[in-house]
């Protein structure tokens, strides 16, 4: 990617400075990767808390996934509480999702795919029909112990607005990116706040803040002193 090592700076300080919020935040794992991959389809589509409503009530109403495989899209979409096109994509690629696992497994897991190796692993998932990058990344990430970092379209959106990415890097210039500047046991955490960044639910104390502009405001001492004094 153009000009890595300044942007590289950049991501970097603007991680510590968010990792100030947001350091005891737990790692997600799914033991099946199916689990990681249903939850990773409706995560790319929905911001975070939401996407967590949805997923517990497709929990709660679906027996299990062999249901939710044959459930009909009006039902699926009733249960999400949304009728939008984005919602029927979703839909649709869960159950030709789980269709295909099902058809080529044999079964509703791919709890097997955790004795292969992580590149093996990998390329299971992307072969699947339905599976997005995002999704892949996802379940790489938190079902078969790679270093990935997923990234929905408002991730994407928010670096390059902040400038912590060209704005013409490819998609593989991107994610290469990402994984050489941030290392593998910090991928969850990186993922976590980055997200919450993007989707502006990062805390107050850090929303909208980077590294370079708390750099800017310890220049403005004496700006600050007027306004302490004119509190006094």
């Amino acid at each position: 990617m153009k000009n890595s090592k300044e942007y590289g700076a950049k991501l970097k300080k603007v991680f510590q400075s968010w990792k100030r919020q947001g350091s005891d935040c737990e790692p997600v794992t799914y033991e099946d990767p199916i689990e990681a991959l249903v939850v990773g389809l409706i995560s790319e589509m929905y911001p975070e808390a939401e996407a967590k409503k949805i997923y517990k009530r497709i929990q709660s109403h679906f027996v299990d996934l062999n249901d939710l495989r044959v459930a009909r899209s009006e039902e699926i979409l009733e249960v999400m509480g949304d009728h939008s096109p984005q919602a029927q994509t979703a839909a649709q690629t869960l159950t030709r999702m789980l269709n295909q696992i099902c058809d080529r497994y044999d079964a509703l897991s791919l709890i097997s795919l955790r004795n292969l190796g992580k590149r093996q692993g990998r390329k299971a998932v992307e072969d699947i029909e339905g599976v997005t990058r995002f999704a892949a990344d996802y379940c790489f990430l938190t079902a078969l112990g790679g270093h990935a970092i997923p990234l929905t379209g408002k991730m994407k959106e928010y670096l390059i607005r902040e400038e912590m990415i060209h704005p013409e890097a490819t998609e593989e210039e991107i994610h290469g990116f990402l994984e050489r500047q941030i290392a593998a046991a910090d991928g969850w955490l990186f993922y976590s706040l980055l997200r919450a960044a993007a989707e502006g639910t990062l805390s107050s104390a850090e929303k909208g803040r980077s590294a370079d502009s708390d750099a800017k405001n310890k220049k403005k001492p004496k700006q600050s002193k007027r306004k302490d004094s004119a509190k006094k």
